[in-house]
C-alpha cells in the first residue's frame, strides 16, 4: 500500500506585494527558518465530468520538490487530508486508482489541468529547533489539459495567482494553525476562497462550470451530486422538512447508506479502524429499508438488489467477524489466572486468528476489485437516479412510514415470543438468533422514519437495541463456544490438552444463560403499547 501522511493545513489569499508578519513569539514559534524556493509541476486527474472533484478528492502527478511522485488526496475533515504518495510513474498507479474505484467505477482518468508552483518555503521552529508547521508563498500558473466538456465554448485556458499555505508538521497541536491564521489575518491576508489550488483552477480555467451539467446527469447510471449526498456515517436520516412525503424520507436514508458504502470503500482498501464494520452496516441499513419500506419503493426492483447487499454484507462479515470473536476470545483469556493457562493457549488463539485474518483479508480485497461489486455499485447509482416509487411513496410520511414501522415490530413480537416459548438449546439458539435479526431490521426502520416520526421513533430505536445487543451478545457467545470446541480439539490433537478453553466454553455457557435470564426483562420494557402507541402519527 502506499505511504500515507496525514496533511493539515490552512490556505490564505496573496498577491506579489504580500508581506508575512513576524511570526516569531505566536504560539510556541521560537524561531522562522528560511528553507529555500522549489518550482514544482503537478498534473492532475479525473474524470471528464470531475467527479473526484466534486467531492473534494485531488489524484496528481508531481515532479520537483522533496515529494516528487504521485498523490492521492481524501477528505477527512474540514482543513484535513490524508496524501497517499507512490513512486513516479507515466499512468496513474494501479494502488491509488484502487482506492477510487467505487466513486470512478469503470471511468477513465484524463488529466485536466496542470500547475506550476513557484514555493518560498519557511519553517516554524520551536525553542529546541524541531519543526512545528511550514509556511510557502506560492506563485501559481494553471492551465487546461483538456479541452472543456461537450464541446462548450472554452473559458480562458490560464490563470494565474498567489497564495500562503500553512502546513502542520507531523502530530502538531492544530491550535498552532489558528494563532497563525490569526496573525496572518491580524496582518491584512485573507482566508482563501478556494478549498485547494486544483478547485480554484477548475474554476478560472472554466473547467467545472462546463463539467457539472454532465455531472448532474451522470453516465453509466451515476447519480448527481445530490442524489447521493448524506452524512456517510449511518444512523438516522438528516432532518426532515415539513411537507416530506414517504418517497423523500426513503430515499433520503437509501442515498445516505449509499454514499456510505462509496465513502467507506477506500478506507475498507486501506484496512482503517471499523471501517468493515461500519461499511458492513451501511449495506445492511440499506438492505432493511429496501424490506421495511415495500409500500414505497417497489419490492420487484429491490429484492434482487437487497440480494446483491446480502452477499456484500457476508463477504464483508469474514473479516468483521474474526476481529470480534478474537478480540472476545482474548479478552476471556485475560481474565484466567495464570495458573489455570495450561499449554501454549495465547499461542495457539494468535494463530487460528492470524491465519483466518490471512485469508479473509485477501478475499475481501478480490471482491471489491470484482466484477460482482461494481455491478452492484452501478445499479445503486441507477436506483437513485431513477427509484421505483410505488403510489404509496407520494403520501405525506408520517402515515406510511408508521405503519412501516410498526409493522416489522410486530415481526419483531412474533419472533420474540417463538424464541422465549423454544426449549433450551440449540432450538432456542436458533430462536434467539431469528430475533436479533428481526430486532435489527426494528430499530433499522425506526431510525430511517425519524425524519417523519421524531422523537417517538428515536426512542423506539434506542429500546430496540437494546433487545438486538443482548440478543448480539447472546449470539457471540454460540459462535464463541463453537470456537472453543475448535481450539480445544486442535490443542488435545497436538498433545496440549483442552483445559484452558474447556474453561472459557464454560464461563460462556454461562454468560449466554444469564443474557437469557435477563432478556425477558428486557423485552418487556421495550415492548410497552405506550411506546407503539406513540408511533402512530
Amino acid at each position: 500500500m502506499a505511504d500515507t501522511v496525514r496533511e493539515i493545513e490552512r490556505k490564505y489569499e496573496a498577491d506579489k506585494t504580500t508581506q508575512l508578519p513576524d511570526l516569531v513569539g505566536v504560539d510556541a514559534i521560537a524561531t522562522v527558518a528560511e528553507a529555500g524556493t522549489e518550482d514544482l509541476d503537478a498534473v492532475y486527474y479525473d474524470t471528464p465530468d470531475l467527479c473526484l472533484a466534486a467531492e473534494g478528492i485531488t489524484l496528481r502527478r508531481r515532479t520537483g520538490g522533496k515529494d516528487a511522485g504521485w498523490h492521492l488526496k481524501l477528505p477527512v475533515a474540514p482543513g484535513v487530508r490524508d496524501e497517499l504518495r507512490a513512486p513516479l510513474s507515466d499512468t496513474p498507479p494501479p494502488e491509488l486508482v484502487a482506492l477510487l474505484r467505487s466513486r470512478l467505477l469503470d471511468r477513465e482518468l484524463v488529466p485536466v489541468v496542470r500547475l506550476h508552483t513557484h514555493r518560498t518555503v519557511q519553517v516554524l521552529q520551536d525553542a529546541q529547533g524541531a519543526p512545528l508547521a511550514e509556511i510557502a508563498v506560492d506563485a501559481v500558473r494553471a492551465r487546461r489539459a483538456a479541452a472543456p466538456a461537450g464541446g462548450a465554448k472554452p473559458a480562458p485556458a490560464k490563470a494565474r495567482w498567489h497564495e500562503i499555505e500553512v502546513e502542520l508538521a507531523g502530530d502538531g497541536d492544530p491550535g498552532l494553525l489558528d494563532a497563525v491564521g490569526r496573525k496572518l489575518t491580524a496582518a491584512g491576508v485573507r482566508p482563501a476562497s478556494a478549498a485547494s489550488k486544483l478547485a480554484r483552477a477548475l474554476d478560472e480555467t472554466g473547467l467545472r462550470s462546463q463539467a457539472s451539467a454532465g455531472h448532474e446527469a451522470g453516465p453509466d447510471g451515476r447519480p448527481s451530486e445530490g442524489a447521493t449526498k448524506g452524512s456517510g456515517k449511518g444512523g438516522a436520516a438528516g432532518a426532515g422538512k415539513r411537507g416530506d412525503t414517504a418517497g423523500d424520507v426513503v430515499l433520503r436514508y437509501a442515498r445516505e447508506q449509499v454514499r456510505a458504502i462509496i465513502e467507506l470503500d477506500p478506507a475498507v482498501r486501506r484496512d482503517l479502524p471499523d471501517s468493515v464494520h461500519r461499511m458492513r452496516v451501511a449495506t445492511r441499513r440499506l438492505r432493511s429499508a429496501f424490506r421495511s419500506y415495500t409500500k414505497v419503493l417497489d419490492r420487484g426492483v429491490t429484492l434482487p438488489i437487497g440480494t446483491e447487499l446480502k452477499w456484500l454484507a457476508a463477504e464483508l462479515g469474514v473479516e468483521r467477524d474474526r476481529e470480534v470473536l478474537t478480540e472476545r476470545l482474548r479478552s476471556g483469556l485475560a481474565g484466567v489466572p495464570r495458573e489455570l493457562r495450561l499449554g501454549p493457549v495465547d499461542a495457539r488463539l494468535r494463530i487460528w486468528s492470524e491465519r483466518r485474518r490471512a485469508g479473509a483479508r485477501g478475499q475481501l480485497l478480490a471482491v471489491l476489485d470484482g466484477p460482482r461489486y461494481l455491478s452492484l455499485l452501478k445499479t445503486l447509482h441507477a436506483l437513485l437516479e431513477a427509484p421505483p416509487l410505488r403510489p404509496a411513496a407520494a403520501r405525506p410520511a408520517p402515515e406510511v412510514i408508521s405503519r412501516a414501522v410498526l409493522k416489522d415490530y410486530r415481526r419483531l413480537a412474533g419472533r420474540m415470543e417463538a424464541a422465549l416459548a423454544a426449549p433450551a438449546g440449540q432450538e432456542r439458539d436458533e430462536a434467539l438468533h431469528g430475533a436479533r435479526k428481526a430486532a435489527k431490521r426494528a430499530r433499522y426502520a425506526a431510525e430511517a422514519a425519524r425524519p417523519a416520526l421524531g422523537g417517538p421513533a428515536k426512542k423506539f430505536a434506542r429500546r430496540v437495541k437494546r433487545v438486538q445487543q443482548l440478543l448480539g451478545d447472546h449470539q457471540d457467545s454460540v459462535v464463541a463456544r463453537a470456537t472453543l470446541r475448535e481450539l480445544a480439539t486442535q490443542a488435545q490433537q497436538a498433545g496440549e490438552g483442552g483445559f484452558t478453553f474447556g474453561l472459557l466454553h464454560g464461563r460462556e455457557e454461562a454468560l449466554a444463560a444469564d443474557r437469557e435470564r435477563a432478556l425477558p426483562d428486557v423485552w418487556r420494557k421495550a415492548s410497552r403499547r405506550k411506546h407503539r402507541a406513540a408511533l402512530r402519527p
